[in-house]
């Protein structure tokens, strides 16, 4: 059955694994090795499992632990010509390290099918990704952007669950204590979803038939569990909560856990 682990999810260190313990792929890999190795075996599963990591984009909070997985394993790195690019210019990447553009195409591997949309955020080819599993089930995996644009639509059309990114509670970004270059970047239609939109987006998405919404990407900072959860769930108001929907929040560590869809 296809499986999701969100082993991590904050705008500190993000990283998922889709697949079972004998093979799957990893969504970013923002914490280091040693954390990821740990929370790996929290969940029963060998990091040989891991057959590749694609990357959405090069910030911190997506890549920090790259090198050292891709030095100790070499599993290949996926994802966007210029996000690539920029990996290896900056040295995110062991050398040797198999790099594969997605380029438009749809990716085998780890026993699902992968394709790559375009996301808007402040980064150099930011995308999200579209997973086809081996039992026909499709998810997708959508954070760090500041507006669901046509393509966005597209992508997540059709998905039994999307991890959807609910950055923040408006009014705790607004008076909070970032600085305000800070907040505006998070505002903007390039920084990242509010828990509004992400509810918006929600409500579309199951109406035209996802059952599982897992929410991601939280602010540690400008957001709270319930305070997301409560906001995507009012939007969600024209459902019925166990019948057309579940809904979930992505920890920021997982202590093991998977949601199979």
């Amino acid at each position: 059955m296809a499986r999701i682990y969100p082993l991590f999810s904050s705008s500190k260190g993000n990283c998922s694994f889709i697949g079972t313990e004998k093979g799957g792929i990893l969504i970013d890999c923002g914490v280091s090795f040693k954390r990821l190795s740990g929370v790996l075996d929290t969940n029963n599963i060998p990091l040989s499992a891991v057959q590749g990591v694609f990357i959405t984009h090069e910030h911190s909070d997506h890549v920090a632990g790259l090198k050292m997985l891709t030095k100790k394993t070499g599993v290949p790195v996926y994802g966007m010509k210029r996000t690539l690019q920029r990996l290896c210019d900056t040295d995110k990447i062991a050398p040797g390290t198999p790099v594969i553009d997605m380029n438009g195409n749809t990716i085998s591997c780890g026993g699902s099918e992968v394709s790559a949309f375009p996301i808007p955020h402040d980064a150099i080819q930011p995308c999200g990704y579209r997973i086809h599993t081996s039992d026909d089930r499709w998810c997708a995996v959508c954070t760090d952007l500041g507006y669901v644009t046509p393509e966005v639509d597209d992508a997540l059309r059709g998905c039994r669950l999307v991890l959807l990114e609910a950055n923040y509670d408006e009014g705790m970004l607004r008076h909070g204590p970032y600085p305000l270059y800070l907040k505006e970047r998070i505002l903007s239609q390039n920084g990242h979803l509010s828990n509004i939109a992400s509810g918006a987006q929600a409500a579309k998405l199951v109406a035209q038939g996802t059952t599982h919404i897992l929410l991601g990407h939280l602010s540690q900072d400008n957001n709270r569990p319930d305070i997301a959860y409560n906001a995507v769930r009012d939007a969600l108001s024209g459902f019925v909560q166990g019948k057309d929907y579940l809904l979930g929040v992505s920890p920021v560590e997982s202590q093991g856990g998977t949601v199979i869809f």
